[in-house]
């Protein structure tokens, strides 16, 4: 084995991990680190098609690290023989403010740098921050890499990343829209081209990343021209637990309600609302239709309103890019929510929008990239798993190789009309056996 590349994404008390074998293109192991810095922490490893569950205390994430090591070396559940087959490390991280274009090698300057937007991003970039310098201690002689979520968006124009505040608050706060899950969007808008039998630069798309964590993009000319997601995360959608657009003068009626500290405002915002504040229940959406299907009345609304303001945002990015390619569906809710999708862009038909209820209905898996618009629907509606630790694991290779370049300038891999994911190949066989008819809309690439 002679190249082995290793990603991290750490987050406040986990951190997920892949290990990925360059040379036979191949996922070997995958996992995370769950309640790190609090009691009963352990480790879940998936690798051979076997689940391993450890307890093991992580105090902090430099022990979280080690685990992870320990557990991918290990001789019976470990899939690498030693530490040396490591190449290079990449890490993912929320926030680079304005300051970078695209994925960097991490030195201690640029260490400095995400250093200096904690501030934006005060629930991840501690966590970030700590994640690189327990990996770079561990393994200090092979290169780490820096993938941030805000790189992608650094094309939007200065109509659609400002805000109507105060010049001021730009200028000396760097108050303005950032936007995230860019490496999701930069995967998804990539196979979205292929799909499309076009290049990257001619294609405008509007993709709509639905997780616990939801935001949505205008794609314009193969580049970011706007997204739902601001300065920090919570602006956009709504989400498992984060609000999404709120009028800004309600946090603080209800703090002089209330005596709400800005603190406990910023919880309740993030923790608290989205599904959870409004079903009083549930963030996770399978609980969500499930307790709908029951007839429970908040759910059900739930359901309408998330849907309906993806419909809001469908129909904004439509009037902004003028012509649409096609709309991509990814992450959890995305990729196996047939019934967000279905309502999000049901009623549309006028506006050369059309779902197959079918097709819909049959792509339920995270494991297939699937057509669901109607043959005489003039956009494509896809849907397309992510792979945004792919995208980290080439964004790491190529800065280690030298050949890394800004998205616009580089060729990953599943660029190519023949790529195959193997594990989503491997995912997809158990699946047809499950339910067979969703290989009559499996979107395989045009032939040229």
């Amino acid at each position: 084995m002679a190249m082995v590349i290793l990603t991290l994404n750490c987050g406040s008390s986990s951190a997920k991990y892949q290990v990925y074998d360059w040379d036979n293109k191949e996922v070997l192991a995958n996992g995370v680190v769950e309640r790190i810095g609090i009691e009963g922490s352990c480790i879940t490893h998936k690798a051979k098609g076997n689940k391993t569950e450890i307890k093991s205390a992580c105090p902090t994430h430099k022990e979280a690290i080690e685990l992870i090591l320990n557990t991918i070396t290990d001789k019976e559940i470990g899939v690498i023989p030693d530490m040396s087959v490591i190449k290079a490390v990449g890490h993912r991280v929320l926030h680079g403010g304005d300051k970078f274009t695209k994925s960097v090698l991490i030195t201690p300057e640029v260490l400095e740098t995400f250093r200096s937007v904690v501030g934006l991003g005060p629930l991840h970039m501690p966590a970030n921050i700590m994640g690189i310098e327990a990996a770079q201690k561990v393994m200090p002689n092979v290169p780490h890499c820096a993938i941030m979520d805000t790189a992608w968006h650094q094309t939007m124009p200065e109509e659609t990343f400002m805000y109507a505040v105060p010049r001021e608050w730009y200028t000396k706060y760097a108050a303005r829209r950032y936007g995230f899950h860019g490496t999701s969007f930069l995967y998804t808008a990539k196979r979205a081209a292929v799909l499309l039998g076009k290049e990257p630069k001619d294609t405008n798309l509007i993709i709509c990343h639905i997780g616990n964590g939801s935001s949505m993009c205008a794609v314009k000319n193969g580049q970011c021209y706007d997204t739902s997601m601001g300065i920090t995360p919570l602006e956009g959608l709504i989400m498992g637990t984060r609000s999404g657009d709120v009028d800004p003068a309600l946090p603080f009626y209800i703090m002089r309600k209330t005596g709400m500290s800005p603190e406990e405002m910023d919880k309740a915002l993030n923790k608290k609302s989205g599904c959870l504040g409004i079903t009083e229940k549930y963030s996770d959406r399978r609980d969500i239709e499930i307790a709908a299907a029951n007839g429970d009345k908040l759910c059900q609304l739930c359901i309408e309103m998330e849907a309906l303001r993806i419909k809001k945002y469908v129909g904004a990015y439509m009037a902004e890019l003028g012509h649409v390619d096609a709309i991509v569906f990814t992450a959890g809710v995305g990729e196996r929510g047939p019934i967000t999708r279905g309502k999000s862009l049901s009623g549309l038909e006028n506006y050369g929008i059309k779902i197959d209820a079918q097709k819909n209905e049959w792509s339920f898996t995270g494991n297939a990239e699937t057509c669901i618009s109607a043959d005489d629907s003039k956009t494509k509606i896809f849907v397309i798993p992510t792979d945004e630790e792919l995208v980290m694991t080439e964004d790491a290779f190529a800065l280690m190789q030298g050949t890394y370049d800004i998205h616009t300038h580089f060729t990953y891999s599943f660029q190519s009309p023949d790529y195959v994911n193997k594990a989503r190949e491997e995912g997809l066989k158990s699946d047809l056996v499950k339910r067979p008819n969703i290989a009559k809309v499996i979107a395989r690439p045009p032939k040229k």
